[in-house]
């Protein structure tokens, strides 16, 4: 979600593994594991979309979507890819709460993964909701 390319792609995994590696030793139990390692794994996200940020090419999302479904309508796919279209507008703390919002994150995990309080959570996950039907109806994208 975070980069459009696949080598991008690998090379963010690549330092996500790393920094759960290295971080494990401090995990001290005190929330779930997913819950801590969601909270990495962004961290490091975010400290790499930043670091990347030098690069501001904007690719358009292309119609070649690897879909792991195969047996999905193109009705779906064609929805999906609009999302992942629109998802791309949104900022990068945006793209972390919708992300955790699709993994089923309750408000509270969110919070916890995001260092922001419940309510806080709650608001700025329902503003970028807001944001994303804006902008898929602002493309043509109405569903």
């Amino acid at each position: 979600m975070y980069m459009n390319g696949a080598e991008e792609q690998r090379d963010l995994f690549q330092e996500i593994v790393l920094q759960l590696w290295k971080a494990y030793p401090t995990f001290k139990g005190n929330s779930k594991f997913t819950t801590w390692m969601y909270r990495v794994c962004l961290n490091t996200a975010l400290i790499y979309f930043k670091k990347d940020s030098r690069k501001v090419d904007k690719t358009p999302l292309d119609e070649n979507i690897d879909i792991i479904d195969v047996n999905e309508s193109e009705v779906k796919e064609e929805k999906l890819a609009y999302l992942y279209a629109a998802v791309q507008e949104l900022n990068v703390v945006e793209k972390a709460l919708i992300f955790l919002f699709l993994e089923n994150q309750s408000h509270r995990e969110i919070a916890e993964n995001m260092g922001i309080s419940e309510v806080n959570a709650r608001v700025k996950l329902n503003r970028t909701k807001e944001k994303l039907q804006f902008i898929i109806k602002k493309n043509g994208y109405e569903f």
